[in-house]
């Protein structure tokens, strides 16, 4: 199991509702129902990775994050979770402010691009950076939003938002001596 799902699993209580945003394949959903019982739905966008979905036995539907989420009521569940998506949105504020309505916490996980490697790269190679945690050459990135950890907490504070959790990860364990500059991933729990 990668580490940001184990992360994520932990800030979940059992039995609570989940509502994914941008669920992939859904390995983090079909854990979460078999492990934390949680009742949960994804939302994906990608066809194929539906049908993958589908086919674990999961409750997944088609659609784009940044069309909103009308759909749903305010408050209908208890977490929302954005893990590796928030970046790849094209409206990261209005998606972000629209989760905390649907939930009453967001999970958020995103990579790290001022991680010390991807600061390297930059820097003293003048190239774009391809790292664990950010996979793509510039030209095949889904990314849309380059932030790191700092920038995050800042917005955070802009917002008015309360982080109620932060873990921060590496490829193999957590990160607590500066974390903006050695993880890879920033993981927060949030409330408005």
């Amino acid at each position: 199991m990668r580490l940001d799902h184990q992360v994520i699993g932990d800030l979940i209580s059992p039995g609570s509702s989940v509502l994914d945003l941008g669920c992939g394949d859904g390995d983090l959903l079909q854990w979460l129902a078999a492990e934390k019982q949680v009742r949960g739905q994804g939302l994906e966008i990608d066809e194929q990775a539906i049908y993958r979905c589908v086919s674990k036995g999961l409750s997944v539907l088609h659609g784009d994050l940044d069309k909103g989420l009308a759909e749903y009521h305010d408050r209908s569940f208890d977490y929302v979770i954005l893990n590796q998506s928030l970046q790849q949105i094209v409206h990261f504020d209005s998606t972000l402010m629209e989760a905390l309505r649907v939930g009453r916490s967001v999970i958020v996980g995103f990579p790290n691009f001022a991680h010390y490697i991807a600061r390297f790269q930059i820097g003293v190679r003048g190239r774009a950076p391809v790292t664990s945690s950010l996979p793509y050459m510039w030209y095949e990135s889904p990314n849309v939003h380059f932030l790191s950890i700092s920038d995050f907490i800042a917005y955070c504070k802009a917002r008015e938002l309360k982080i109620l959790q932060r873990v921060f990860l590496n490829d193999k364990r957590r990160v607590v001596v500066f974390p903006n500059l050695f993880a890879t991933i920033g993981i927060f729990m949030l409330a408005s």
